[in-house]
């Protein structure tokens, strides 16, 4: 089946060449990500190929759908960026990689909060540059400190491990309770009192418009002076402009991102000669107890190798049976 796979990069080539060598798609890469102006390169291809930046609302599926597609196939998790109620009119299957590894970005998520904590990104350029002091670098035990969960799927479920082996005492919040994180002792507290009692707060949720600018200015005035703030899940959880605010005001001690509610222009590609045209990320990247990544956190070797194998499971799925194993229905 020919599959035309939109915003590819040196590394998904890779990895999906690799998976593919057992399933045989004719897989035509595009370096662009699709959009209304791109669509038409799907000419041909039942089949699209999709990642978290890609535009696939209702003007782009009805261009995929005048070409002849009939699925997208995104190599992620989340699909807030597809329109699925028009792609189900259109008659376009929707499928995702619904867990490819969640002990990639739990982790980098804890990576967030240690370098945070002990300051070893400032550090690491202070000894490059023969400043061997100490002030300024000052951390604090994990071991202890209240972390608050906000999200308790697997991904939510590795970083509590992680974090219960710290010593920490755990807080969670989720419509579901998740008795693998109750085992471990954490307790599912109201959100406002998960808010109101954590020492770091770790954001693990989907993109809904329910949880869209959980982390507004009312939810920021609940927390603890000093909070530390991560968010490994999706941009848009944050209100950027309140959290800038609690940042200046000291509402905020920490904050580790590895999402931004505005990074599809900035994400996946170098810019290093450019001048940045987004100025609340500007702002954001002048405040010394902030610290951003640029969506790495599902960045693994193994990680890849399970999207790519998964993602293309699915599109086999759909080859043989007209539907994909993992298909998006809500």
């Amino acid at each position: 089946m020919r599959v035309a796979v939109f915003s590819t990069k040196p590394y998904d080539r890779t990895f999906l060449e690799a998976a593919n060598a057992a399933v045989g798609h004719d897989l035509v890469f595009f370096e662009p990500k699709l959009t209304a102006e791109t669509a038409p390169l799907a000419e041909g291809s039942p089949v699209v190929c999709v990642f978290v930046h890609d535009v696939v609302d209702r003007p782009v599926l009805e261009a995929l759908a005048q070409e002849g597609v009939r699925l997208v196939a995104l190599r992620a998790a989340g699909f807030n960026n597809v329109d699925v109620p028009a792609a189900r009119e259109l008659g376009i299957a929707v499928c995702r990689v619904p867990a490819y590894s969640p002990y990639a970005v739990a982790e980098h998520a804890v990576a967030l909060i240690l370098a945070l904590d002990r300051r070893t990104h400032r550090a690491f350029n202070r000894v490059r540059e023969g400043n061997f002091a100490l002030d300024g670098l000052l951390g604090f035990d994990l071991h202890g400190r209240t972390v608050g969960i906000v999200g308790t799927g697997r991904i939510g479920l590795v970083f509590a491990r992680i974090m219960a082996g710290f010593g920490c005492r755990l807080l969670a919040s989720d419509p579901f309770v998740n008795d693998e994180v109750v085992a471990m002792g954490a307790a599912y507290v109201p959100l406002e009192d998960l808010f109101a009692a954590s020492d770091i707060i770790a954001l693990h949720a989907p993109l809904t418009p329910e949880t869209h600018h959980l982390i507004g200015r009312d939810a920021l005035a609940r927390m603890k002076r000093g909070v530390m703030l991560v968010n490994t899940s999706r941009g848009g959880l944050i209100d950027t402009e309140a959290v800038i605010d609690a940042l200046k005001d000291g509402t905020i001690g920490y904050l580790g991102l590895d999402v931004y509610e505005e990074e599809d222009a900035l994400f996946f590609e170098d810019l290093s000669q450019e001048i940045l045209q987004d100025d609340v990320f500007a702002r954001l990247l002048t405040f010394p107890n902030v610290l951003v990544t640029a969506h790495q956190a599902f960045f693994t070797e193994d990680a890849l190798r399970r999207i790519a194998e998964t993602t293309l499971a699915n599109i086999a799925g759909f080859a043989r049976d007209g539907r994909p194993i993992h298909e998006v229905t809500a």
